[in-house]
């Protein structure tokens, strides 16, 4: 199981990043971050699952800043700037 969930969210990670290479998706897009949010969150599940700890941190993290970013953008707030 743990191995589906991980394939699904780093599918989610991938597509999240060849629609934005392809200019189909902005990065501050909602669909984006929620692609980049699911994305994360599953594959740290997956992590956790078969206690890999580096990428529990890693994807955890990534699932963390993804969060705070759509919270921002949902309120209208300011985000970071990219680079």
């Amino acid at each position: 199981m743990a191995t589906l969930i991980g394939f699904t969210g780093v599918g989610l990670l991938l597509l999240a990043f060849v629609l934005n290479l392809a200019k189909l998706l902005k990065a501050e897009s909602v669909p984006y971050l929620l692609l980049n949010l699911v994305g994360a969150g599953l594959a740290c599940l997956s992590s956790w699952m078969i206690d890999f700890m580096p990428f529990v941190i890693l994807e955890g993290t990534w699932a963390a800043a993804t969060l705070v970013a759509l919270i921002r953008t949902l309120a209208g707030g300011p985000r970071p700037e990219p680079g």
